[in-house]
C-alpha cells in the first residue's frame, strides 16, 4: 500500500487497586517466589508463555479488560493481596544475625560477568550467571550489604533448535531493555548516571542500571548509546562475543567502569569479590584511584589486595582468559603514564608459569588475598593450577581454598514439597535449611505420600517435555505417527517408567555421549519390556564449540536408531524453565565428566534436593556430596593410560551400575505400586543434601572465611593514611632482596633414637643477611612417614635465642617430648613472617634445611 507505516504501542493502564502488579514486576524477588509469578500467568496463561515469562513484558501487552475484570475478582485479589502480604513481610526483615561481625558502614561488591536470575533477564549464559544469581538471592534472604556489578547485553545467551540430523542452530535475539526488570541510574538533578572509560584514543561511555533483587542491588552496565561510535555501542552487545577486542574491552567496561560506577553512586565497599577472572581489571582501576591519592604501586597494590576476594570455576589452566602482553600495553600504557607507573610492574601482575601472555586468572590472584576453588577437589586442583604464584611453597599449603557452591533453594525446590514439609519438620523449615536434624524429619514422611510428589514432579516434567517435542517434531516437518512413537513412553498420565535426565552444556570433558561407549551392552540395558527406561538429553553446545556440537549430533543419530528410538530423547531450547523442570521431575540425574575437571556443577544438588537420585563420577561437589546411600558413584579411573581406556572403563562402570543397581532397585515395586528401597534412596537424597548444599550455608562460609577477615584487613590496612598498607609494601621490598642470602644449618647433633618420654632438642642457625628475627618464622614440622603436608602433620615453632656464634647468625631453638612411638618424619623450615600478612605463606617463600 502507498504510503507511511507508522507502528504505534499502546500499554494499558494497570487499574489502582492492582497498582502494586508494577513493583512485583520490577523485583527479581518473583524469580524465587512462585505465587508472584503464577499471579501474571492466571491473567493470561498464552501470553505469560510468549513474553519468556517476563511480568514486565506481560503487563507492556496484556489486554485492558482482563486487568480491569481481575480488579473485580475476589479470587484474583485475594491471591494478589496474600503475594503483597508475603513480599512487604520479606522486605520488611532486616539482618539474620548471621553476620555477626561486619559493621556499621561495610559493603560488599560482588563483580561477575553473568548473573542468572531468571529466563526473564537474559545476561547469563550457564553455570556460572546461575551461581552468581543464587549467591546474590542468598544474600538477599540473609540482608547483608552487598551490591552486585556487570554487564548489561543485549544479546544474552542463545535460544537454539535442533534439526532432524542434530545439527544445532544458534538464534540470537535483541531484548527490549523495556521489557526487562531494569530502570536506569538516575543522578539528583534528573539525568543519567554515566560513567566514562578512557580506551586508546577515545573515551567508552557506559550507562548505569538498576536490578532489584530483593533486598540487594544490581548495577549493570550498557555501552548502547548514540554518544559511542558503532564499535563501543557493540562492546557490550552479545555475551561472550566477538573477537579478542571485544573481550578485553567488555572486561574493561566490567572491571574499571563498574569500580567507577559504584564511585559515582557513593558506595565505598569494604570487601570485593571477583567472581571468575573477567572482572580483574577492577584491580587496576582501585590501584589507581589509591595511587591518586597519594600511595605509591607498590602499597596501593597492597591495600587492593588486602580485601578482595578471587573465586576461579575453571579446572584447567586453558580456560583461563589472557590476553597478548601487546593488547595490555596498548590499553594500559595510559594508565601508566597517568600514574608514572612502570608498565612492567603492571605486566607482571598478569604473568604466570612460561606464558608471555597476560593471565587475567594470575592478575585475580595477585591483586587479591583471599582465593578459592568452589570445590574440595577443585580446591586442590585450582591450587596447583596457580602454584607457579607461590613457587616455593607446595600446592597443598598455598592459600588458594575452597567453598563448595551450592543452590538457593526457594528458587529450586519444587512447591510441591511444601504441604508434606510443613506437615512432617514443621512449618519453620523454610528458616533452618543448614539443621540437618530437621531435615531428618523427611524419613517421618510416609512412601505413598513421598511417592505421590515425586510422580506428580515427575508428570509435569513429562508435560513440557513432550510440548517441547512435538513443537520440535512440527518445525522439523515430522509426522504425528512418529511424534506418537518417539513419546510411547513418556507419557505424564502414567509416569512410571524410569527416566533418566542429562541436561547441561555440551562441552566435551562433560561426556553427554559417554552413554554410548558400548551400543550392544545399552541396548541390553534399556530393551527390556518389564523394565523400560527413558534418557532425556538437553543442553546447549557454545557456537564456537564444533565437538560439542559434535555430541549433539551423536546424541540425535543414537535416538533416531529403531532400538533406541523413544527411548533416548534429544529436548532443543534448554532454558532456566526446561532445566527447573528435569531437575525435579526425572528419577535418576546423570553426570560423567572427565575427573577432575568439573569444578563443581550445581544441577546435581538441585536434582538431589528434590529427591532425585544422583549416578555421578567423583568429581566436583559429588565427590564430597556422596555417601555411599544417597546415589550412586562412578570411581574415576584415573590409573588409565589413555583417554580411550578411561571412557571404556568408566562407562563400563556406569553400565554395570545401571543394569546391577540403579534399574532393579526402581523396579524392586511392592503391594503399593512403587519401590520402598528407592523412596528411602530418594529421601536420604534430600535429606543429605539439601542441609548442605544449599546457598545459606555456602553464603555463611563465605562470609566467615573471606568477606569479615577482608573487611577487617582493609581497616587495618587503610589506617592513618594507609600505614598498614605501607609498611607491608615496604617490609616485602626488604624481604625480596635480602631472600636468596638468607641460609638456615642445624647446630645440634640429630639423633636417630629417643625413648619415649624424652625431650628432642634441635638448634638451628641463620643468616637473615639484612633481616631481623622477628621478620621470620623457623619451624618444625613433624609426622609419620609418607604423610602429606595436612591435618595430620603438627607444626612446632622454634624461638630465637640470640645470636649464633660469632659470624653474624642467629640461633633459633626446640625442646619437645614427642607424644608418639615408631618411626618419624620431621623437617625444618623457614619462612617470613609479619603480623600484617593476610595468609602466611602469601610472599610464596620458603626455605627448606
Amino acid at each position: 500500500m502507498p504510503g507511511t507505516n507508522y507502528q504505534l504501542e499502546i500499554n494499558p493502564r494497570v487499574p489502582q487497586r492492582l497498582a502494586r502488579l508494577e513493583e512485583l514486576a520490577n523485583d527479581l524477588w518473583y524469580s524465587w517466589d512462585r505465587p508472584t509469578r503464577a499471579l501474571f500467568s492466571r491473567l493470561h496463561p498464552v501470553l505469560w508463555h510468549a513474553v519468556g515469562h517476563s511480568p514486565k513484558a506481560f503487563l507492556k501487552r496484556v489486554d485492558q479488560q482482563r486487568l480491569i475484570d481481575a480488579a473485580e475478582d475476589p479470587v484474583f485479589l485475594g491471591a494478589y493481596n496474600r503475594v503483597l502480604s508475603a513480599y512487604d513481610t520479606y522486605h520488611g526483615e532486616t539482618a539474620r544475625g548471621n553476620h555477626a561481625g561486619l559493621q556499621d558502614g561495610d559493603l560488599i561488591a560482588y563483580f561477575c560477568a553473568e548473573f542468572g536470575f531468571h529466563e526473564s533477564l537474559p545476561i547469563y549464559g550457564g553455570g556460572l550467571g546461575i551461581l552468581a544469581g543464587d549467591h546474590c538471592k542468598a544474600v538477599s534472604d540473609a540482608c547483608l550489604p552487598f551490591v552486585g556489578v556487570g554487564l548489561l547485553y543485549r544479546q544474552g545467551y542463545f535460544h537454539q533448535t535442533i534439526d532432524n540430523d542434530g545439527n544445532q542452530q544458534a538464534i540470537y535475539t535483541d531484548s527490549d531493555f523495556d521489557d526487562l526488570p531494569i530502570t536506569p541510574v538516575m543522578r539528583r538533578g534528573g539525568s543519567e548516571l554515566r560513567v566514562t572509560v578512557e580506551f586508546p584514543d577515545r573515551s567508552v561511555i557506559a550507562r548505569v542500571w538498576q536490578v532489584r533483587v530483593g533486598h540487594v542491588k544490581i548495577y549493570l552496565l550498557d555501552t548502547d548509546l548514540e554518544e559511542n561510535p558503532p564499535h563501543d555501542r557493540d562492546i557490550a552487545h552479545r555475551l561472550y562475543g566477538g573477537d579478542r577486542v571485544t573481550r578485553i574491552e567488555q572486561e574493561i567496561i566490567l572491571g574499571v567502569g563498574g569500580v567507577r560506577a559504584l564511585q559515582e553512586l557513593g558506595l565505598q565497599p569494604t570487601a570485593w569479590h571477583i567472581n571468575e577472572g573477567h572482572a580483574a581489571f577492577l584491580v587496576l582501576e582501585r590501584i589507581r584511584t589509591l595511587m591518586k591519592g597519594g600511595l605509591d604501586f607498590a602499597g596501593a597494590l597492597e591495600a587492593v589486595a588486602a580485601n578482595t576476594v578471587f573465586t576461579t570455576h575453571t579446572a584447567v589452566p586453558a580456560g583461563h582468559d589472557h590476553f597478548t602482553t601487546e593488547m595490555i600495553r596498548h590499553y594500559f600504557e595510559g594508565w601508566c603514564r597517568e600514574l608514572n607507573a612502570r608498565v612492567d610492574d603492571l605486566l607482571a601482575l598478569g604473568r604466570a608459569g612460561e606464558s608471555a601472555d597476560f593471565n587475567m586468572t594470575a592478575l585475580a590472584v595477585r591483586g587479591s588475598r583471599f582465593h578459592n576453588g568452589v570445590s574440595r577437589v577443585h580446591g586442590g586442583v585450582s591450587s596447583r593450577i596457580c602454584a607457579s604464584l607461590w613457587p616455593q611453597i607446595e600446592p597443598q599449603e598455598n592459600p588458594v581454598t575452597y567453598v563448595t557452591n551450592a543452590v538457593h533453594v526457594p528458587t529450586f525446590l519444587a512447591t510441591d514439597w511444601n504441604e508434606l514439609f510443613d506437615r512432617f519438620l514443621g512449618p519453620g523449615w523454610s528458616q533452618r535449611l543448614t539443621d540437618h536434624a530437621c531435615w531428618g524429619g523427611v524419613y517421618t514422611i510416609p512412601d505413598h505420600l513421598f511417592w505421590s510428589v515425586r510422580q506428580s514432579l515427575k508428570a509435569q516434567m513429562l508435560h513440557l517435555v513432550r510440548h517441547r517435542l512435538a513443537e520440535q517434531n512440527a518445525r522439523n516437518h515430522g509426522s504425528e505417527a512418529h511424534l506418537d512413537r518417539v513419546l510411547r513412553l513418556a507419557d505424564p498420565t502414567n509416569p512410571h517408567v524410569l527416566t533418566i535426565g542429562f541436561a547441561r552444556r555440551f562441552a566435551t570433558y562433560k561426556r553427554a555421549a559417554l552413554l554410548f561407549e558400548d551400543l550392544k551392552w545399552l541396548r541390553e540395558i534399556v530393551s527390556e519390556r518389564e523394565r523400560p527406561v527413558v534418557f532425556i538429553f538437553a543442553g546447549k553446545a557454545h557456537p564456537a564449540d564444533h565437538p560439542g556440537q559434535d555430541l549433539i549430533r551423536r546424541i540425535a543419530e543414537v535416538a533416531r536408531m529403531p532400538e533406541f528410538e523413544g527411548r533416548i530423547l534429544l529436548v532443543e531450547g534448554y532454558d532456566l524453565q526446561l532445566a527447573r523442570r528435569l531437575v525435579t521431575g526425572v528419577d535418576v540425574w546423570l553426570n560423567n565428566p572427565v575427573y577432575p575437571l568439573e569444578a563443581s556443577g550445581t544441577s546435581g544438588m538441585k536434582a538431589g534436593i528434590n529427591g532425585v537420585v544422583n549416578l555421578s563420577v567423583l568429581d566436583g561437589w559429588w565427590g564430597e556430596g556422596y555417601d555411599g546411600k544417597n546415589g550412586w558413584a562412578i570411581k574415576p579411573a584415573t590409573s588409565a593410560p589413555d583417554d580411550a581406556r578411561r571412557n571404556h572403563d568408566e562407562a563400563r562402570t556406569l553400565y554395570e551400575l545401571l543394569q546391577d543397581s540403579v534399574i532393579p532397585l526402581y523396579y524392586d515395586v511392592g503391594p503399593m505400586g512403587y519401590s520402598p528401597g528407592w523412596v528411602a534412596m530418594a529421601k536420604h537424597s534430600i535429606a543429605s543434601l539439601l542441609p548442605r548444599y544449599n546457598t545459606a550455608r555456602m553464603l555463611a562460609e563465605y562470609l566467615s572465611k573471606f568477606y569479615l577477615p577482608a573487611a577487617n584487613q582493609w581497616r587495618r590496612y587503610a589506617h592513618e593514611g594507609f600505614g598498614g598498607a605501607r609498611e607491608v609494601a615496604a617490609w616485602k621490598a626488604k624481604v625480596r632482596a635480602a631472600w636468596n642470602r638468607v641460609t638456615l644449618r642445624r647446630l645440634d647433633d640429630a639423633p636417630r633414637r629417643i625413648r619415649f618420654g624424652e625431650t628432642l632438642k634441635v638448634e638451628v642457625a641463620v643468616n637473615l643477611d639484612s633481616l631481623g628475627p622477628r621478620d621470620v618464622v623457623v619451624e618444625l614440622l613433624f609426622g609419620r612417614p609418607g604423610y602429606a603436608l595436612d591435618e595430620r602433620t603438627r607444626a612446632y615453632r622454634l624461638n630465637h635465642v640470640g645470636p649464633a656464634g660469632g659470624g653474624g647468625e642467629h640461633l633459633f631453638a626446640l625442646e619437645f617430648t614427642p607424644d608418639l612411638c615408631g618411626k618419624i618424619d620431621y623437617r625444618l623450615r623457614l619462612y617470613p613472617y609479619h603480623e600484617l600478612l593476610t595468609h602466611r605463606f602469601e610472599m610464596g617463600m620458603m626455605k627448606w634445611l
